[in-house]
């Protein structure tokens, strides 16, 4: 799979899979994370607690997690002291349809070689909690936020 994703949806830096299930290590932390007020005014964050610790319930069905980590570094575009500070994820274009659009081919590909497949893409847009399939996968990532 990892070469598949490699081939078809760009260069990944991390790929694995796991088993879908529910991430019992993650709940204490993000109940802890909601409690605390991290999300601050992102009120949606607190919504669909169940949906985001299990992802058999946001597909129906599911038996494996694949979960693909990219490098969508964009270098600063502003040289002057003075101009206001953004955050390299601003430049560019939006990496959410960026990366989703990268993510088609590795879904046709799947479609192919194993034939209908309910699936669902996610890009730090839907209630998954990416740090914990990350992990389930088999690495690491970065950040603040448990997501």
């Amino acid at each position: 799979m990892r070469s598949s994703a490699k081939r078809t949806s760009w260069v990944s830096v991390a790929c694995g899979m796991a088993q879908a299930g529910f991430l019992e290590a993650e709940a204490p932390r993000l109940e802890q994370w909601l409690r605390a007020k991290q999300h601050g005014e992102m009120a949606y964050m607190a919504n669909h607690f169940d949906l985001r610790l299990d992802p058999r319930k946001l597909v129906p069905g599911a038996k494996s997690v694949i979960s693909l980590a990219y490098n969508y570094y964009t270098p600063p575009q502003q040289a002057h002291p003075d101009a206001p500070k953004l955050s390299t994820y601003a430049y560019g274009r939006d990496y959410h349809k960026v990366v989703k659009q990268r993510l088609k081919p590795l879904m046709q590909f799947i479609q192919e070689q194993f034939g209908a497949v309910e699936m669902r893409a996610f890009v730090d847009n839907g209630p998954v909690m990416e740090k914990g399939l990350g992990a389930a996968c088999g690495y690491r990532m970065g950040g603040q936020a448990p997501m």
